[in-house]
C-alpha cells in the first residue's frame, strides 16, 4: 500500500503504529466502524508498529459495553493505549475520562451523527483534564493522529483527537506514514522505559490521586513509578519556568493542584534541587511546539494552536466550530463580487488547553469581527462555551478597547448548494448595525441520507429469548423498550436504558388503573345499546387484578363490546390490550451489568413494582474476560439477590430450553420485581447458532454460567428459595465451595488477585497432576537398573498409545527403566534432564497434533530457551499417506511427527534414530514401518541383543473381551456405582453396546475441561430397540419426559427408525434404562455385536400391508434377540431381586444363537416395501424386499445380503457395498432364513480383523453363490427365483395421505430426526401435545422423520389446529432439504472427524438461493452428510454425499443411485466450504440447463462424464475422478 484514502484508514494506522493495545469501539461487532476494518487488516497481514514490541493489541469492543473500562489494566501494566470511538461513547464515559486524563492514552474520536456531527459531546468533556486535538483534511487527519501520541509520550497526559470525516470526503489519497520520522517523533527510547513500568491502582471509580508530573533538573527524567514520561530536554524546562500561563482548563482544575502521593524516581533522589510539579498548559503548549517544529522542518508542513486562514486584510472572520468543508470550499470559489470573498478563516487546532492570548496572535490586526459558528444540537446555555472562551480571551485583559465583535451562531446542516447562501447571510448579519446573537444558520435535522448514529443492534440470536417470551405469553405480552420500537422524541441508545424502561412501565402501570376506573364507571352506565357489556365489564373490573381471570374474560369482553356498537363501546376497544393483566418485562444487554449501568436496575430492585427484566449477556467464556478485573461486570443475579425480595433466575437458551421456559413463567407469577439473566454469548451479532451453541457448553459445564433459580417466596410453602439447575456442576458442588472458601480467604487478603484466581486454579490443578504422576514414576523406577527411557505419546485413537505402552513392556523386559506418559501430562521443564527420550504421534485433523499432544507440542514449538543437548531421542509417526491425495496437501502425511523430530533436533537434542513412519497404506499398516524402527532403537540403546525376553501376551481384543464377559456382564455393574468418574472402564465400553448405550463426551467442552484439569464431560448415548420403528402415542410421551428428565431435553430419530438419548451422566443411566422398560420398550441389542432393530418401510397409504409387515419384522426381531439375563441383571432389577447374581459364575447363562462370542461384528436387517426403498434395503446386512400377493397382502421376501457401509478414508481394503440379490422365501419362513444367514456370518466371519468382519467382506471372500450354498444348508431347501419388484425412490413422501380404511396420516419433515424445541419451532412440545389427543400410532422413517398414523377424520380438523399452532404443518423447503439426512457428528460422536447435523443444513441454506434461480427448488436431489466414513447416514448411495475427513474439511461423492440401487464414487477428497459450494452452484445449474425428461442428478453426474458408476463394492475405489497419489510430496 503506498496511498490512504479514507481518515479512518490513516488515524487506525497511526493508532496501530503507536500503541501497545488498540481499544477499537464499533456500533457491533459484526458491523465495522470507520476505523476497525482498517485495524482488522492490519492485525491480518501482521503488520509491523513502532511503539509495540510485537503486534499491537487490537480489541473491539461494543460501544454500549462501557469501552474504557478496556484502558485501565493495560495502561497500569506500561503499555500505551489508544481508542478508535464514535462521539456518542464520551458522555457516557465522563467518569472514566477524568481518572484516564492522567495516563498516556490517546482518544481518536469521530464525531457523530454523521451528516451533521454533535460537536456539544466535545465542549461537554472539556474540563476532563485531556488536551484536545483537532484535524479536519486527510493529511491533517494522520499528522494531528500522530502529534496526539507524541504529545501524550511527552506529557504522561491523555490526548483526545476529534474530527469530522465529512470534511475530507473530497480529499485526494495521501502517502502512508513515513515510520523513520514517526519513530523519531514518538521517543521511542523512553517509551520502553515506560512499557517495563508497572503503575499502582485498582480504583475504577475513586479518585486515587494519580497526577501527571514533570521532575525539573539538569537532565531528562523519567518518573517510572508514576508511569509518566518525561523527555524533555534541559533547554525546554527552563522556558516553560518563564512567561505568563494561558488560562486553561487544565491549568485551573483543581485536580492538577494536588500532587501525586506515590513516591517517584525524582522524590526519593538525594538532590535537594530536583522538584516535581504537575503538567501544565504552557508544558503542553512547549511540547506541541516541539512536535510540530520537527513536522515542518520534515515535512514543511505548519501548525499551530489556533490558524487563521485568509486575506491578511481582512476585516471578518469565521471561527468555525463545526463542520468547515462546505465553507472553505465555497470561498475558495467565490469572485471578487462576493461580499464574503475577502473573509477569513479561523480554526482551533487546540482546544483544550485554551491558549487564548495566542488567539489574538494568529489575527491580522484588520480583523474586526468575527462570527462564531458552534455546531451543538445540545445547547444547555444561553451562550456557546466556545463563544465564551473566544470572548474571554478577546474581551478581557489590556488591549479588550481594540478586541474585534463578536457575534455567536447556531452552525446546522448546510448543503454545498446552500454554503454561498449561508456565508452571505452570516456576513451580512456580521455587519450589521446591531448582529444578531445565536442566528440559526443551516437546518437542525442531518439529511435523510446520512448515516445513522451508533445505536444498538438486536443480534439474530438474540431474537431467541424474545420468540421465546411471545410463544410463552402472546397477547399478555408487553416489552417496554424493544429495540426495534419507535418512542417518539427518544432516541433508540436513551430508549435501551433500564431507567426509560421502568418509567415507561410505570406510566402505563398507571394507565391501566385508570382503565380500571373507566371501566368501573362504564358498568354503571346505560350508554351501551344493549345491557350485555354491563354484565361483562362488571365481571371483569372485580377481577382486573388477577390474572388468570382477568386474561380469560378479556375476550369475552372484547367480543361483547365489538358487537355492541355505541359510542363508548368504541371508547373501550381503543385501549382493548388493557383489558388483558399483562407480562411486563424490560429487555437489557449486559451493558447493564456494568456499574454505569448499573443504577437503573437498582431503581426498578428498589422500587419493589412487579417489573420482569430480562438481560441478556453475551459475553463469551474466554480467559481475556475472567482475567481482566476492571472489565469485570456485577453478577446482576447475586446483585438482585442481595436485596431480597426479588425472583431471580440464570438461564441460557442453547444449554436448557425447558429451563428458560420454567424461569419465565415463575417471574412472571411473582409479585415483585424479576431478574431473568439471559445467556447469549457471541463474538459478532452475526455468529451462526452453532458458535454460539459450543461458547455456551463450554460456559455452563464450567461452572462460569450457572444455571439457577432463586424464589424467595418459596420457603413460605417449605421449598428452597434456590435451585441449582446447572446438571453437570451439581456433582461438583460440594468440591467447589470447598475450594471457594479458602479462595474468599485469599482474595480478602490480596483484592487484587481475586479475579485471577479462579482462572489459575485449573492451570495449578494441571501442574500438580503432571507433577505427581512424574513423581510416581521417578519414584517407582528408583529401584530399577539400567538406562532411562521416557516415552511420551500424542493418541486420539488410541494406536500411538498402545504403540507407546507396548514399547514401554519390551524396553522393560529389556533393563531399560521406562517411563510413559502422555505429552500434555510431562512436565516440561523435565524434559532438559532427560537421557532417552521415545515420542511416539499419530496425526490429526490437517496435519495436527492428537489432543493430548497439542499443549506440549505449542511449548516446544514456542520456547527458545529449552536446551535439550544433554538428551537423545527418536521419534515415531503414524500417518496415511493416502489420506491426502492431492501433491499440494502431502505435507499434512505425518507432519506432527516430522515437525516434532526437526524442533527437537533444532533444541539441541541428538537423535537416536531417525524418524520412523508407520503408514496404515502399508500390507500391516503402520506396523511396517514400525517394526524396521523398533529394532534401530534397540540396536542405538544397545540393547538389541538381550537373551531370554519373555513371550508378548497377545493384545487383547473384543473376542476376549467377549469371552471373559459372562456373556455381556464384565463389571459394567460396579462401574456404574463408582461416582469417583463419570465414566466405565475400557472394557465394559465394548460391552454396554450390546445393553444399548455408548459412552461418549462432549467434545464441544473437550479443551476446556482440559484446561481446567477436569477429565472429559462423559455421558452416554441411549438408543432403544423399536421394531419397525412403529410407537404409540403413551410410548411418545413416555420417550419425550425421559429425554427430559434423563438426557439433554431432546430425542434424535435415528435412520434405523428408532429413539436415541443423548448426554445421560452415568448417575441417570440406569433409571433411564428403567424408564423405558415402563414403556415396555427395551435397549438391548440396540447396538454391539447382534442383530439390531428390525427397520420397515413407513407405507401411510397401505395399513394392512403395512401392519402384516411390521409382524414379521417383529417376529424376527424377537426371534434373533439374545438370550443372556444380564440386561435385567445389571438394569432393571430392585433390591428384593436376588434369584441372580451378576458376578461370578454362580448362574452361567446360555447364547442357543450366538454363543458367548455373539458375533464377529453388527448384524442389520431391513425390509422395504415397493415401491419404497426408504429404509436402504441394499445397505444393510439382509435386506427384505416385501412382495404381495393379489389380494394385497404380504405373500414372501426377495432376499438381499450382504450390504454394508463402514469404510475407512483411503483404506482399499474397505468400502461400502449393497447387497447382492439372494433368492425368495415365504413370508412365513423368513425369520429362519434371517437366523441363518447369521450363523453362516457367525462361524465364517473374520474374528481377527474387525474392518474385515462385516457379512459383506465374508460373501465376497466366499463368492454369493458358495456363500447361498451354505445357507441353503443349513435352512435344508434352496431359495426360490426372485419375484419382480420396482423402486421408485427411497425418501418419504410429506403431509397428508389416506390409506385404504379412510384413516389420514401425516408424515412430518423432521431436520435430521433431532426433535427439540427451539424459539423459532417449538416442535417437541408440539409433538408431545398431539400424543396426548392422537388415537392411532407414530411411525419413524428410516429418512429420520416422522408419520402421525391412522388419524380419523372425526380428529382431523383439531390435529390439524395443533400442528399450525406450533408450526407443525410446514413443508414449505427446498426438495433438496426434504431429501437431505445426516448423523449425530459433533459434538457426541467419538468418530466424528467434522460436522454433520450442525453443519449440512447451513449448507443447504447457502446453496438454496442457487436452486431457486435455476428452477430447482422443488426438484428431489438426495443428499447425504456424515462426520466419518462409518456411514452411518449411508452417504455412499446419496447422488451426492458428504463425508468427514477433518475439521471442517469432507471428501465429496457424487453418482449415487436415486432409489438407493447405485453406490456413489469419491469426486474430490478434503474439501471445505468455499470448494464446495463453487463445485455444487455450477454443477445445479448446468443440470437445470442440461438434463433429459425424468434424469435424477446421479444419473445425470454418469452420463456428462463428471463420475464413473459404481457398478459393485470392490469397484468402488477404482476410476475416482481425483485420482489419489502414492508419492509423498
Amino acid at each position: 500500500m503506498t496511498t490512504v484514502s479514507s481518515v479512518g484508514e490513516a488515524v487506525a494506522r497511526i493508532a496501530y503504529i503507536s500503541s501497545d493495545v488498540v481499544l477499537s469501539v464499533q456500533p457491533t461487532l459484526a458491523r465495522d466502524s470507520e476505523f476497525s476494518k482498517h485495524l482488522k487488516d492490519l492485525v491480518a497481514r501482521k503488520s509491523p508498529a513502532v511503539i509495540a514490541k510485537e503486534i499491537p493489541d487490537v480489541q473491539s469492543i461494543r460501544h454500549n459495553n462501557d469501552p474504557f473500562l478496556s484502558a485501565f489494566e493495560p495502561l497500569r501494566s506500561g503499555k500505551l493505549v489508544s481508542v478508535t470511538t464514535p462521539s456518542s461513547t464520551l458522555l457516557t464515559s465522563v467518569p472514566h475520562l477524568y481518572k484516564l486524563a492522567q495516563y498516556p492514552i490517546v482518544i481518536h474520536v469521530s464525531l457523530h451523527p454523521l451528516g451533521l456531527p454533535d460537536y456539544s459531546e466535545i465542549t461537554a468533556i472539556r474540563q476532563s483534564g485531556f488536551s484536545f486535538l483537532q484535524s479536519e483534511t486527510l493529511q491533517e487527519a494522520q499528522d494531528i493522529a500522530l502529534t496526539a501520541h507524541a504529545l501524550a509520550i511527552k506529557s504522561g497526559k491523555g490526548v483526545i483527537h476529534f474530527f469530522d470525516v465529512s470534511n475530507s470526503v473530497e480529499d485526494n489519497p495521501i502517502a502512508v506514514e513515513n515510520e523513520i520520522f514517526a519513530r523519531a517523533l514518538l521517543e521511542t527510547n523512553a517509551v520502553r522505559a515506560y512499557q517495563s513500568s508497572r503503575i499502582g491502582g485498582s480504583s475504577l471509580y475513586v479518585d486515587d490521586g494519580r497526577q501527571a508530573t514533570v521532575t525539573e533538573s539538569d537532565l531528562p527524567t523519567i518518573s517510572e513509578n508514576s508511569g509518566q514520561l518525561d523527555v524533555t530536554p534541559p533547554a525546554e524546562q527552563s522556558q516553560s519556568k518563564g512567561g505568563s500561563r494561558d488560562a486553561s482548563s487544565v491549568g485551573s482544575s483543581a485536580r492538577e493542584s494536588s500532587v501525586d502521593s506515590r513516591p517517584t524516581i525524582s522524590s526519593m533522589s538525594s538532590i535537594d534541587s530536583l522538584t516535581t510539579r504537575t503538567i501544565t498548559s504552557e508544558d503542553i503548549y512547549e511540547y506541541l511546539s516541539v512536535i510540530w517544529s520537527k513536522f515542518q522542518s520534515t515535512t514543511g508542513r505548519i501548525y499551530e494552536a489556533f490558524e487563521y486562514t485568509g486575506p491578511s486584510n481582512a476585516e471578518s472572520a469565521l471561527f468555525i466550530f463545526g463542520s468547515t468543508g462546505v465553507f472553505v470550499d465555497a470561498i475558495r470559489g467565490a469572485s471578487s463580487e462576493d461580499e464574503f470573498a475577502n473573509i477569513g478563516i479561523i480554526t482551533a487546532r487546540v482546544y483544550r488547553p485554551w491558549f487564548g492570548t495566542r488567539l489574538a496572535d494568529s489575527l491580522p490586526s484588520s480583523v474586526n469581527r468575527i462570527a462564531v459558528l458552534e455546531q451543538i444540537k445540545r445547547k444547555t446555555t444561553k451562550w456557546g462555551p466556545v463563544l465564551l472562551d473566544i470572548l474571554m480571551s478577546l474581551k478581557t485583559g489590556p488591549s479588550s478597547a481594540q478586541a474585534p465583535l463578536i457575534v455567536g451562531h447556531q452552525l446546522g446542516h448546510i448543503e454545498p448548494a446552500t454554503a454561498r447562501q449561508a456565508l452571505r447571510g452570516i456576513y451580512q448579519n456580521l455587519n450589521s448595525s446591531s448582529p444578531i446573537q445565536n442566528l440559526e444558520v443551516g437546518v437542525s435535522k442531518p439529511p435523510a441520507k446520512s448515516l445513522a448514529d451508533y445505536v444498538s443492534e438486536q443480534p439474530k440470536v438474540e431474537s431467541a429469548y424474545l420468540k421465546i417470551l411471545d410463544q410463552v405469553f402472546g397477547d399478555r405480552l408487553y416489552m417496554a423498550n424493544r429495540l426495534e420500537a419507535s418512542d417518539a422524541g427518544i432516541s433508540a441508545s436513551m430508549a435501551a436504558n433500564p431507567e426509560f424502561g421502568f418509567g415507561s412501565l410505570l406510566a402505563r402501570t398507571e394507565h391501566r388503573q385508570r382503565f380500571i376506573g373507566e371501566v368501573k364507571v362504564a358498568a354503571k352506565t346505560r350508554d351501551f345499546v344493549t345491557d350485555t357489556p354491563q354484565t361483562w365489564l362488571s365481571k371483569w373490573a372485580l377481577s382486573a387484578e388477577d390474572t388468570k381471570k382477568s386474561n380469560s374474560l378479556a375476550r369475552e369482553v372484547i367480543a361483547r363490546l365489538s358487537t355492541d356498537g355505541s359510542p363508548l363501546a368504541y371508547r373501550l376497544l381503543a385501549s382493548k390490550p388493557l383489558f388483558f393483566k399483562e407480562s411486563q418485562w424490560l429487555i437489557g444487554s449486559d451493558a447493564w451489568a456494568y456499574d454505569l449501568g448499573n443504577s437503573g436496575v437498582h431503581h426498578v430492585l428498589a422500587s419493589g413494582a412487579n417489573v420482569n427484566m430480562l438481560i441478556i449477556d453475551s459475553q463469551p467464556y474466554s480467559e481475556r474476560a475472567a482475567a481482566d478485573a476492571t472489565r469485570r461486570k456485577k453478577d446482576i443475579g447475586l446483585y438482585a439477590m442481595n436485596f431480597g425480595n426479588a425472583y431471580v433466575a440464570s438461564v441460557a437458551v442453547y444449554s436448557s430450553y425447558t429451563q428458560v421456559l420454567e424461569a419465565m413463567i415463575e417471574a412472571d407469577r411473582f409479585d415483585g420485581p424479576s431478574v431473568v439473566v439471559a445467556y447469549l454469548p457471541y463474538n459478532k451479532e452475526d455468529d451462526s447458532p452453532l458458535t454460539v451453541l459450543q461458547e455456551t457448553k463450554k460456559a455452563v459445564d464450567l461452572g462460569y454460567w450457572p444455571l439457577y433459580r432463586w424464589n424467595p417466596h418459596n420457603e413460605e410453602n417449605g421449598s428452597p428459595n434456590f435451585s441449582l439447575d446447572s446438571e453437570r456442576i451439581k456433582k461438583e458442588l460440594e468440591e467447589f465451595l470447598k475450594r471457594d472458601n479458602h479462595l474468599s480467604q485469599l482474595m480478602r487478603r490480596h483484592p487484587k488477585f481475586s479475579a485471577n484466581l479462579s482462572e489459575s486454579y485449573g492451570s495449578e490443578v494441571r501442574e500438580m497432576q503432571k507433577r505427581s504422576a512424574k513423581d510416581a514414576y521417578d519414584q517407582m523406577l528408583e529401584g530399577l537398573y539400567g538406562a532411562p527411557m521416557t516415552i511420551l505419546f500424542a493418541s486420539d485413537n488410541g494406536n500411538a498409545e498402545s504403540l507407546a505402552k507396548r514399547l514401554g513392556s519390551r524396553g522393560r523386559a529389556r533393563g531399560l527403566k521406562t517411563m510413559v506418559m502422555a505429552m500434555d501430562e510431562y512436565p516440561l521443564e523435565d524434559l532438559s534432564g532427560e537421557e532417552n527420550v521415545v515420542m511416539i504421534t499419530s496425526t490429526a485433523g490437517q496435519g495436527e497434533f492428537p489432543q493430548n499432544g497439542r499443549a506440549f507440542w505449542d511449548a516446544v514449538k514456542g520456547t527458545a530457551d529449552l536446551d535439550l543437548s544433554n538428551i537423545k531421542f527418536s521419534v515415531f509417526a503414524l500417518g496415511d499417506s493416502h489420506y491426502w491425495p492431492r501433491k499440494e496437501d502431502k505435507i499434512y502425511y505425518n507432519k506432527p511427527g516430522k515437525d516434532l523430530d526437526i524442533r527437537i533436533a533444532f533444541l539441541g537434542a541428538h537423535r537416536l534414530t531417525e524418524v520412523g513412519m508407520g503408514d496404515d497404506q502399508d500390507p500391516d499398516g503402520y506396523q511396517t514401518g514400525y517394526a524396521e524402527w523398533e529394532p534401530k532403537l534397540w540396536q542405538s540403546l544397545g540393547v538389541d541383543k538381550v537373551e531370554g525376553l519373555p513371550e508378548e501376551p497377545p493384545p487383547i481384543t473384543n473376542e476376549d473381551i467377549k469371552i471373559e464377559s459372562n456373556f455381556l456382564r464384565g463389571t459394567i455393574a460396579e462401574g456404574l456405582k463408582d461416582t469417583s468418574t463419570g465414566a466405565i472402564a475400557a472394557s465394559d465400553q465394548q460391552l454396554t453396546k450390546f445393553h444399548g448405550t455408548y459412552m461418549q463426551d462432549d467434545r464441544d467442552l473437550r479443551d476446556e475441561r482440559k484446561a481446567q484439569g477436569l477429565e472429559p464431560a462423559y455421558a452416554f448415548m441411549i438408543r432403544c430397540r423399536l421394531n419397525g420403528g412403529v410407537a404409540t402415542p403413551s410410548q411418545w410421551l413416555q420417550m419425550d419426559a425421559i429425554s427430559s428428565a434423563y438426557g439433554n431435553e431432546t430425542m434424535k430419530m435415528t435412520t434405523r427408525q428408532t429413539f436415541q438419548f443423548h448426554g445421560v451422566v452415568k448417575g441417570k443411566l440406569k433409571p433411564a434404562m428403567q424408564a423405558i422398560n415402563k414403556a415396555l420398550m427395551t435397549t438391548l441389542a440396540a447396538c454391539g455385536d447382534v442383530n439390531r432393530n428390525v427397520m420397515v418401510s413407513a407405507l401411510p397409504t397401505q395399513s394392512a400391508y403395512h401392519k402384516d409387515v411390521h409382524q414379521v419384522s417383529a417376529r424376527i426381531s424377537d426371534h434373533l434377540l439374545p438370550a443372556t439375563t444380564a440386561y435385567h441383571e445389571i438394569w432393571l432389577k430392585d433390591e428384593n431381586d436376588n434369584k441372580t447374581q451378576i458376578a461370578g459364575n454362580a448362574v452361567v447363562d446360555q447364547e442357543p444363537l450366538y454363543g458367548p462370542t455373539y458375533l464377529p461384528r453388527k448384524y442389520k436387517i431391513t425390509i422395504a416395501i415397493p415401491p419404497h426403498n426408504d429404509t436402504d434395503v441394499y445397505a444393510h446386512d439382509v435386506g427384505l424386499i416385501a412382495i404381495q400377493n393379489a389380494q394385497g397382502r404380504l405373500e414372501g421376501f426377495n432376499v438381499l445380503a450382504g450390504g454394508g457401509m463402514g469404510v475407512t478414508h483411503n483404506n482399499k481394503k474397505t468400502y461400502p457395498r449393497t447387497g447382492s440379490m439372494i433368492g425368495y422365501a415365504p413370508a412365513n419362513k423368513i425369520h429362519i432364513v434371517c437366523e441363518k444367514i447369521m450363523l453362516v456370518q457367525r462361524d465364517h466371519g473374520d474374528r481377527k480383523n474387525r474392518k474385515h468382519a462385516r457379512l459383506k467382506y465374508t460373501i465376497d471372500d466366499m463368492g454369493v453363490d458358495v456363500f447361498r450354498g451354505k445357507v441353503e444348508e443349513l435352512l435344508g431347501y434352496k431359495f426360490e427365483e426372485p419375484r419382480p419388484f420396482e423402486f421408485v425412490s427411497n425418501i418419504d413422501t410429506f403431509g397428508w395421505q389416506k390409506d385404504e380404511f379412510g384413516l389420514n396420516h401425516h408424515t412430518f419433515f423432521i431436520e435430521n430426526g433431532r426433535v427439540e424445541d427451539t424459539p423459532e419451532f417449538p416442535m417437541k412440545t408440539g409433538l408431545r401435545e398431539i400424543a396426548k389427543v392422537h388415537k392411532g400410532e407414530f411411525r419413524l422413517t428410516g429418512n429420520q422423520h416422522l408419520c402421525l398414523s391412522g388419524v380419523h377424520d372425526d380428529d382431523l380438523d383439531d390435529i390439524k389446529t395443533m400442528m399450525k399452532e406450533y408450526k407443525l404443518d410446514n413443508l414449505q423447503f427446498s426438495g433438496l432439504r426434504l431429501s437431505s439426512s445426516a448423523c449425530v457428528a459433533f459434538p457426541t460422536c467419538g468418530l466424528a472427524m467434522a460436522e454433520s447435523e450442525r453443519y449440512l443444513p447451513v449448507l443447504i441454506t447457502k446453496l438454496e438461493q442457487c436452486l431457486e434461480e435455476n428452477g430447482l427448488r422443488q426438484d428431489s436431489i438426495v443428499m447425504r452428510m456424515t462426520g466419518c466414513p462409518n456411514g452411518c447416514a449411508r452417504p455412499w448411495l446419496a447422488e451426492v454425499a458428504f463425508v468427514g475427513k477433518a475439521f471442517n474439511t469432507y471428501n465429496m461423492y457424487l453418482g449415487g443411485g436415486y432409489h438407493g440401487q447405485r453406490l456413489n464414487k469419491l469426486y474430490r477428497s478434503s474439501i471445505q466450504e468455499e470448494e464446495i459450494l463453487g463445485i455444487m452452484k455450477p454443477l445445479l445449474q448446468r443440470y437445470a440447463l442440461e438434463r433429459q425428461e425424468g434424469e435424477r442428478f446421479g444419473d445425470f453426474t454418469i452420463r456428462i462424464g463428471m463420475i464413473k458408476p459404481t457398478t459393485e463394492g470392490k469397484t468402488f475405489h477404482d476410476d475416482v475422478a481425483e485420482a489419489e497419489s502414492d508419492a509423498e510430496a
